[in-house]
């Protein structure tokens, strides 16, 4: 992965749609990946995914879906359906969009069992095929980075991954702490998502298992998924620009 742009992923997780797009407008071509989750998602809707989409945003739909096989095979068709652009898809102006990016990620939970998160893979690579879009990367939480850390956490991480890897999955959620091992283990192709990352000297909030961006990309980090130190900073895109040049000089 050439692009140090492609590595961050900024957590979109603001209150209000119109927080939202003025993060998004603020950033500009500084960011090209966005994470939404519960927040927006329970707000919004697929609305929120089809406005990144239409500015031609990556978007990573972190709803770790976790449930009985069938239904979150079934939650992971509808999610690839996210790829098709809509045909009244509009721009700022009213006109035509000609730019829509196809669903890039999203999350299951590998606590579901290796039943369900085949099934998620299998649905993924059928609905893909069926409707002639890419399709999107499958990727497992292993444990959250805001538990504590504890002398079996790093076991537990590899065993769900390895179980991620056996059923199908692109690669799995995990602390920087833990991605040194995983990309021993995995292999160099097995996507490995860090959240918890604070910049030196940033407040960790409630995370607990936290890396600057250097440090989680050395341990093999794929991506990294930074929200705070961003949205709240003074300026957010010098924020998100420095936390960039910082991948890139590893």
């Amino acid at each position: 992965m050439d692009d140090p742009k492609k590595r961050l992923i900024l957590a979109l997780d603001v209150p209000t749609f119109n927080e939202a797009r003025q993060i998004v407008e603020m950033l500009g071509d500084a960011v090209t990946t966005y994470k939404v989750g519960y927040q927006q998602f329970v707000a919004y809707g697929p609305f929120i995914v089809r406005y990144l989409a239409a500015q031609g945003k990556r978007v990573f739909l972190d709803l770790k879906f976790h449930d009985i096989p069938n239904t979150v095979a079934n939650a992971v068709s509808c999610a690839v359906g996210l790829s098709v652009a809509p045909h009244d898809a509009l721009d700022t102006k009213g006109e035509k969009k000609t730019i829509f990016a196809p669903l890039f990620m999203l999350t299951i939970h590998t606590q579901g069992g290796a039943e369900m998160m085949k099934a998620a893979a299998e649905a993924a690579h059928k609905r893909a095929k069926e409707l002639g879009v890419p399709r999107p990367l499958i990727v497992g939480v292993t444990v959250l980075t805001s538990d504590v850390g504890t002398d079996d956490t790093s076991k537990l991480v590899l065993e769900r991954a390895r179980f991620a890897k056996a059923s199908g999955l692109d690669g799995v959620v995990a602390s920087a702490q833990e991605a040194a091992m995983l990309r021993k283990e995995l292999g160099k192709d097995f996507v490995i998502v860090t959240p918890g990352i604070r910049p030196a000297g940033g407040d960790a909030g409630d995370q607990k298992r936290v890396e600057t961006p250097a440090s989680a990309i050395k341990n093999g980090s794929s991506f990294l998924v930074v929200g705070r130190p961003i949205v709240q900073a003074k300026d957010p895109k010098v924020a998100a620009e420095d936390i960039i040049n910082e991948i890139a000089g590893v």
